[in-house]
C-alpha cells in the first residue's frame, strides 16, 4: 500500500460498491477500502442512488456521485432531474455527494436510443451547472458527440472526469483543454494497451485521476476476477513505472481538486 508518513494516499474516483457483485462480502471489501484516502461511489440510475449514498454515508473516505447512465436514459422517470437535485439538497450539510454521474453517451451497445441519450446527457449537464457540481462522463464510441454537446450546452464550472478513457491522444488533449481530468483504471495494465500508456505520457500526471470501475475492469493480475477499490494500487504502480517516480501524491491532489474536497479538509495532503 502506498503511504507516506502513515498517510493513505491512494484514490479510486469511480467505483460501484453498491452493486450485487459485492452482496456476499461487502463488509470485507469496505474494510479493505479503508486503506484508501478517497473513493467515489457512482450511481447509474434512480433505483441505485439511495444505495450509493448509503455506502458513502457509512464510510468516512467514501463519497457519492449520482446520475443517470446512458444505458438507463431510455427508461428515466419524467421527474428524474428533480429527484437527483433533491438528493443533493438532502445531503448538502454532510457534503457526501460530490458529482453528477455517471452521465454521457454510449454508442457501443446502444441500449437506449441515441436521441434520448443526448437529451438526458444535456439535461444532466445543465443540472450540474445549476447546482455547481463536477460531472463524471461515460463515453464509449461517442467522443465527438459528447464534445459537441459540452460545447453547445456548456461545461460545468467545476469540470469533472472523463471516466475509463479509451480513445487516442487527440481526444485526451481536447478534454484536458476543456479542464477535465482523464480517468485511468485497470486497462492501463493490459499488456497490449500501449495506446493508453502513450496517452498518459502525453497528457501528463497532472491531468490524470485513478479509478477501478469495480466490480468491472480489473487490472491485469486480477483479470477474470471481480475488481475492488484496493486493486487501484496496480494502476498506481503502472503509472509510477510510466513516469519513473512515485506519482500517488499528485494523483490524490488531482482527485481532491476535482471533487472540491481540499476545502473540506477531509484528507490532509501535507501541502
Amino acid at each position: 500500500m502506498n503511504e507516506k508518513n502513515g498517510m493513505r494516499i491512494l484514490t479510486d474516483t469511480h467505483s460501484h460498491l453498491h452493486m450485487k457483485q459485492f452482496d456476499p462480502d461487502r463488509v470485507s471489501v469496505l474494510e479493505r477500502a479503508k486503506k484508501l484516502a478517497l473513493i467515489v461511489n457512482v450511481s447509474t440510475n434512480l433505483c441505485d442512488i439511495d444505495d450509493t449514498i448509503e455506502i458513502a454515508n457509512s464510510c468516512e473516505n467514501i463519497f457519492a456521485a449520482i446520475g443517470i447512465h446512458p444505458h438507463d436514459s431510455g427508461n428515466v422517470d419524467k421527474d428524474y432531474l428533480n429527484i437527483i437535485e433533491q438528493k443533493v439538497i438532502a445531503q448538502k450539510r454532510s457534503k457526501r455527494i460530490v458529482a453528477i454521474g455517471e452521465i454521457g453517451l454510449d454508442y457501443f451497445r446502444n441500449i437506449s436510443p441515441i436521441d434520448i441519450q443526448k437529451k438526458v446527457f444535456a439535461e444532466q449537464l445543465m443540472l450540474a451547472q445549476a447546482i455547481d457540481l463536477p460531472v463524471v462522463l461515460h463515453i464509449r464510441e461517442a467522443y465527438e458527440d459528447v464534445y459537441d454537446i459540452l460545447e453547445t450546452v456548456g461545461v460545468p464550472e467545476k469540470r469533472g472526469i472523463v471516466h475509463a478513457f479509451s480513445s487516442d491522444e487527440n481526444w485526451a488533449k481536447k478534454f484536458v483543454r476543456l479542464g477535465f481530468k482523464i480517468g485511468i483504471g485497470g486497462p492501463i495494465t493490459y499488456p497490449k494497451n500501449d495506446l493508453l500508456r502513450n496517452v498518459v505520457k502525453i497528457v501528463g500526471i497532472e491531468n490524470i485521476v485513478t479509478e477501478t470501475d469495480c466490480p468491472y475492469l480489473p487490472p491485469q493480475q486480477y483479470r477474470g476476477k471481480r475488481n475492488e477499490p484496493i486493486y487501484v494500487s496496480c494502476v498506481v504502480n503502472m503509472l509510477n513505472e510510466i513516469f519513473a517516480s512515485d506519482v500517488s501524491e499528485q494523483l490524490l491532489r488531482n482527485a481532491l481538486e476535482v471533487f472540491g474536497l481540499i476545502k473540506l479538509n477531509r484528507v490532509d495532503t501535507n501541502d
